[in-house]
């Protein structure tokens, strides 16, 4: 049913569920995890403009790929495919699993309601409004 399963993440510890999930799914269907990290760059332009673009980016790239590293621990012998990708982490990631033929997004959800939600809005809640593809979503504590 599920070859290639998307899997975004943005490096929170509070990823863990998400990524067993997201293993576990492919693990039973012998699928491919496609890793996602979306370098979300325009809440950089609010940074000095003495900040040097090449230092921020290079930070930044260091920890998608770390947040990438995590779920290859996961992963068990599973095929991986790994991209970092820049722009806003809602539409990247539909774009990805438009562009890649995903058949499934696994992804995490703080489950804010009301005015939390309003302020802070949501890239699942994004996601799953915009997605042609399913996305299963796992509830992830952030306390």
């Amino acid at each position: 049913m599920y070859d290639r399963i998307l899997l975004p993440t943005d490096g929170s510890e509070e990823m863990e569920p998400v990524i067993e999930h997201a293993v576990e799914l492919a693990a039973h269907h012998d699928a491919t995890v496609h890793a996602l990290y979306a370098l979300d760059t325009a809440s950089l332009n609010s940074l000095p403009m003495e900040t040097s673009w090449d230092t921020i980016s290079s930070i930044l790239e260091e920890e998608g790929a770390a947040a990438l590293d995590v779920i290859d621990e996961y992963a068990d012998g599973l095929a991986i495919e790994r991209q970092v990708v820049e722009g806003s982490p809602s539409r990247r990631i539909v774009q990805y699993a438009e562009d890649e033929d995903m058949d499934l997004i696994v992804m995490g959800t703080h489950g804010r309601g009301g005015i939390d939600r309003l302020l802070l809005g949501s890239v699942a809640e994004r996601v799953v409004r915009t997605s042609p593809v399913p996305v299963l979503t796992v509830r992830v504590s952030s306390e």
